[in-house]
């Protein structure tokens, strides 16, 4: 006997998710990675070799070598170290950018759905107006006019981003406070809040948890390009994105290829991994699919 996709008698909600999900190859991989990564990005202390941001001007655009599995860069740091530590960066940023757009989008979507009338048009509104703009360079406009740091830029992102969480909440919204669920509970009396935040909003949880998942790696790759052009995360602070600011230059490209291959794969396996998992939890997640 099945209900809403999920067989009953074959274990918990979440045993089945975990079962869905560890069928997906490359979401096991993708969630490996990530681990490895943040377990480094803890451990940076431990892990890199030597300081990231010491300078030895006898040592300026080194080659990999055993004293430097990576090479230096244009001012003597090794590259190896202020990789380790830009994982932390571009991680933080990720996380914190992510977790102020879903906030923002969450409640607005949330309001928005449950409400209707005005005050959904003018949630959606502002919404449709947010959206119109071209994210990147409200971003630097916004950055040059606070100065590049790492929370200013988290805080752009986040401020900017959360149009598409506040659509798929108010979607979500408007589709289940019709639900018998939702008018039993207005029958005993609950309050809106209560019906919000009790009953509906934890149906919704599932399909915000997969588009967190590619918000992450947005963001990420937001910051590393805002880095790259020089308007991200200040040196001597060490981040994938101004790693590759080095790049724009022919012979950095073309004779100094440890400088911007190692943060460029970076990025590049950072962010599959994330929409990896995102498409693993999609699938584990979806309630439609009935489990073999």
């Amino acid at each position: 006997m099945a209900k809403e996709g999920f067989v009953v008698g074959s274990g918990s909600l979440a045993a089945q998710v975990w079962r869905r999900f560890r069928r997906h190859r490359l979401a096991l991989l993708g969630a490996t990675v990530i681990s490895v990564l943040v377990v480094i990005a803890i451990l940076a202390p431990v892990v890199a070799l030597q300081d990231p941001y010491r300078v030895d001007l006898r040592c300026v655009r080194a080659s990999p070598s055993r004293a430097h599995i990576m090479g230096t860069d244009t001012a003597g740091r090794d590259v190896w170290s202020r990789l380790v530590y830009g994982s932390r960066v571009s991680l933080s940023v990720g996380l914190v950018a992510v977790s102020i757009s879903t906030t923002i989008g969450t409640i607005l979507g949330s309001i928005a759905g449950y409400y209707r009338g005005v005050v959904d048009s003018v949630i959606m509104r502002a919404t449709d107006v947010l959206m119109c703009f071209p994210t990147l360079i409200v971003i630097i406009i916004l950055i040059a006019v606070l100065e590049p740091s790492i929370y200013n830029i988290m805080m752009a992102i986040g401020l900017l981003g959360w149009g598409g969480t506040c659509r798929l909440v108010r979607g979500q919204f408007l589709s289940l406070r019709e639900k018998d669920f939702v008018l039993a509970a207005r029958c005993l009396g609950a309050s809106d809040g209560r019906i919000i935040f009790r009953h509906i909003l934890p149906s919704v949880v599932t399909y915000l948890t997969v588009g967190v998942s590619f918000g992450i790696a947005g963001a990420i790759l937001s910051e590393a390009g805002l880095s790259f052009l020089g308007v991200g995360v200040p040196p001597p602070t060490a981040s994938w994105g101004n790693m590759l600011y080095y790049a724009r230059s022919i012979e950095v490209l073309e004779k100094l290829a440890w400088l911007w291959v190692p943060p460029g794969i970076m990025i590049v396996i950072t962010t599959l991994s994330i929409n990896f998992v995102g498409d693993g939890l999609r699938d584990a997640l979806d309630p439609w699919m009935v489990t073999k």
